[in-house]
């Protein structure tokens, strides 16, 4: 596969690889998209958490198989594993998909584990949208926020692949995507996702969501997620907190897709949830900023948590035990 090849779906090993040599992790530049598609080669632990950590690859199932790639690669590179550990752990703290990664790899640091991993999270995320599709109606017209496709992944995606699945189930209208500030990754990556698969999409700006909303354009929103309390409380890109006010004030069901691998049952709620705070650089380079990248969505706006397991509805921490 050469690096700049147009395909309607994104292989697994085009996001992110371990070479068959051994030598390095590859992963697909998301900083450069879409205007350039180019990889990062990563020839040490340490250079995957950096990747990480400047956003090269992100969205929590992505960075949990960079992860177990960069511990597969430092096994093999003689490296001391627990160091290694300790940075690929600290590399982002809101995401709980990488210290699960991180757990499961452990007792077997291997390059055939770390791609078993891989594999397992992208038939997650087939399984996932099949149930979230079926919460779509014929002529759905729907919102997402920042991005949950395969880039997110490592394949597929979660809440775009139930976008994917509900449109060639022939359900899906068309699709609202946030730009998601500051980093455009709705304007940038999911757009880009979703052109790719033919999906009739606008980018809005943020700011828009509620008059649409209003106006009768929506007819459901569906994101991500970066961790699950045991209470259903989700964290997700900031802004998806305003989302799901907006979605219950106009009645819209607001629905979140992820793996098993989010849920964080030794969380509680949403509170205990570490919540990242980036480069106030991002937003201006002149006066003081905060620059959170997460919020975190009260459970009681969430009409329903789709895994690979099926459709969980309110109690969660019943449905999602």
């Amino acid at each position: 596969m050469a690096v700049g090849d147009v395909m309607s779906e994104l292989e697994p090993e085009q996001i992110v690889r371990l070479e068959e040599d051994g030598s390095a992790v590859v992963l697909l530049d998301q900083r450069r998209l879409p205007d350039e598609v180019v990889e990062v080669r990563c020839a040490t632990a340490g250079d995957v958490a950096d990747a990480i950590r400047e956003m090269v690859v992100r969205g929590a199932p992505a960075i949990g198989i960079a992860a177990a790639y960069g511990l597969a690669l430092a096994a093999l590179r003689g490296d001391d594993l627990a160091e290694a550990e300790r940075g690929l752990a600290a590399s982002r703290p809101t995401a709980v998909n990488l210290p699960w990664a991180l757990a499961r790899m452990r007792d077997d640091p291997t390059p055939e584990r770390a791609r078993t991993l891989h594999e397992e999270e992208v038939d997650r995320c087939r399984r996932m949208a099949a149930h979230a599709a079926d919460l779509f109606q014929p002529g759905t017209k729907a919102l997402t926020h920042c991005n949950a496709g395969g880039l997110a992944t490592g394949g597929y995606g979660s809440a775009v692949g139930a976008l994917r699945t509900a449109a060639e189930r022939g359900l899906l209208d068309r699709v609202l995507v946030d730009e998601t500030r500051p980093l455009l990754q709705g304007a940038r990556l999911t757009a880009w996702e979703l052109e790719r698969a033919g999906i009739p999409h606008a980018v809005i700006a943020d700011s828009a969501a509620g008059s649409l909303m209003a106006r009768g354009e929506v007819d459901l929103v569906i994101t991500g997620a970066d961790r699950i309390a045991a209470n259903g409380d989700t964290a997700n890109k900031i802004g998806t907190y305003s989302l799901a006010v907006l979605a219950a004030h106009h009645g819209i069901p607001f629905y979140v897709v992820a793996p098993t691998s989010t849920l964080d049952r030794e969380t509680p709620q949403g509170s205990g949830i570490p919540i990242e705070e980036r480069d106030p650089a991002e937003l201006t380079s002149r006066f003081p900023a905060r620059n959170p990248a997460f919020d975190v969505t009260p459970a009681s706006l969430i009409a329903a948590i789709v895994t690979e397991n099926g459709v969980h509805r309110p109690r969660y921490e019943e449905s999602l035990a």
